[in-house]
């Protein structure tokens, strides 16, 4: 069948869940690569995929592309999901005969209510689709494929699950079906290189953090693993294919999770001399960061979350703030680069929690931070938790522009003061005169980087406005 493969269009600049771990518009304009959707792309021989928002391709547009397509599968997300309906239905309403699966955490949760909310979804996969969608495509009825739902005589039937893909090596390379269908210049990560480029090398993290969406809903806690010498090679090939890339980001969960393997990885690439970052845990020890920055690693995403140890041990994070300390000095001494994470309102977050995580943040000193909103998403240990404690509230989890908003308070904690706490974070952090200086350095030896600085100052500058007026209740959710 000729497949349309579609990571839809939403808010503006919204980054949405085929590659985003944290679905919605970021501070400045950000996104993420569609990698999920790039296997399977890879495996159906008349496929497209589309990846409607970096590129500015409009629910209209969409609609015209999608009139030349048998089947339509379509990476859906919780924040997006009522926008996704409204979308199929419009396919439908213009294209009738065209077959549509929804995939993706939010319709692996909850299947049924998926399939409930809206007749124009004929199935949705539960969880890692990249055969199922693939086998539906070559003609295999419904019922004999794994791990899908699907209404029959007005009832939704599940068939078996189909267990997690072992061999990742079978997969087909994302970096090819980037060269075929997307602009790589389009994705911008702002402490990335630009161009970048992103894909995985293992699939699930072993790590139980009760906030983190994938593992939880999608990809499960088993680590699966490429072999060295098969992710090394479509590194390779990203950096032949794309002349201009700066570097390739492996944005497996937590790409240094077992020594050996990480050890063996970075073998393979240190004789090719390339550049690549990747999502790393503070549990990463000297030998191996060592072996990472030899090897040609530049920058580690972490994870911090809080400054609180109690919340850390509250969200099950599995890491204390002495390895953040020590992880640090391995870091510095080593010259590798960290974007630090933080989240506000977990579990146990107070006023002096947000000020101790701010404390902390400025002692790690990381060269770039992001600061989230806590988000419950379903079927996370955190949404039971917090409807468990009656915290959760029915406002939606984002603004009209698709940018974080909390769906949950606290006694104590309101969701205005948590929005107001990440603007502070953020101004408390990056307007220090030595985080001042580092930027301005990079804008004086680098034109392209400031031409993305005016643009993402910007860019924060007018959603930093608009959280004030939510803070100030000037505007509602």
């Amino acid at each position: 069948m000729k497949t349309l493969l579609l990571n839809p269009p939403s808010f503006e600049n919204f980054d949405g869940g085929a590659g985003s771990r944290w679905p919605a518009r970021r501070e400045i304009r950000s996104f993420w690569y569609p990698t999920w959707l790039a296997y399977p792309a890879g495996l159906i021989a008349q496929s497209r995929l589309l990846d409607a928002g970096p590129h500015g391709i409009t629910p209209q547009e969409t609609v015209e592309i999608a009139k030349d397509y048998e089947f339509l599968v379509l990476f859906t997300s919780t924040p997006g999901f009522a926008n996704d309906l409204r979308l199929t239905e419009m396919i439908k309403g213009k294209n009738p005969h065209i077959k549509t699966a929804f995939v993706g955490p939010h319709v692996s949760v909850m299947p049924e209510e998926s399939l409930h909310a809206g007749g124009v979804i004929d199935f949705v996969v539960r969880k890692e689709f990249d055969y199922a969608v693939a086998e539906f495509a070559w003609g295999k009825p419904l019922e004999d494929i794994q791990g899908i739902s699907f209404r029959k005589n007005g009832q939704v039937r599940h068939t078996p699950d189909r267990p997690p893909l072992e061999d990742l090596d079978s997969l087909p390379f994302a970096v090819d079906i980037y060269k075929r269908d997307l602009d790589i210049t389009k994705y911008n990560i702002p402490f990335l290189g630009h161009p970048y480029l992103s894909f995985y090398t293992s699939r699930g993290c072993p790590a139980r953090c009760s906030f983190c969406l994938w593992p939880q809903t999608f990809s499960g806690h088993r680590w699966r693993t490429r072999t060295p010498a098969n992710a090394a090679a479509e590194a390779k090939r990203a950096f032949e294919l794309f002349p201009s890339l700066k570097e390739v980001f492996f944005d497996d969960d937590t790409f240094a999770w077992g020594k050996e393997r990480t050890l063996a990885m970075c073998k393979e690439l240190r004789p090719m001399k390339l550049n690549w970052s990747c999502n790393c845990r503070v549990h990463a020890d000297y030998e191996t960061l060592k072996g990472m920055k030899d090897a040609g690693c530049r920058l580690l995403v972490v994870g911090f979350e809080s400054g609180n140890a109690q919340i850390l041990k509250n969200v099950s994070k599995g890491a204390t703030l002495e390895q953040a300390r020590r992880f640090i000095k391995n870091c510095r001494e080593l010259g590798l680069v960290v974007h630090g994470d933080y989240i506000i309102g977990l579990p146990g977050e107070t006023h002096e929690s947000i000020r101790e995580t701010m404390r902390f943040a400025e002692e790690m000193d990381t060269e770039t931070i992001q600061v989230s909103v806590a988000h419950p998403f379903p079927g996370t240990e955190l949404y039971r938790w917090f409807e468990s404690q009656g915290c959760l509230t029915k406002d939606a989890m984002l603004d009209e522009g698709g940018h974080q908003l909390p769906n949950f308070q606290y006694p104590g904690l309101s969701r205005q003061e948590i929005v107001e706490a990440v603007e502070d974070f953020y101004g408390r952090y990056y307007f220090r005169p030595k985080v001042i200086y580092r930027i301005l350095r990079r804008a004086i030896f680098s034109k392209d980087d400031r031409t993305r600085l005016y643009r993402e100052a910007r860019d924060y500058l007018e959603l930093r406005a608009k959280r004030k007026k939510f803070t100030r209740g000037k505007v509602s959710a």
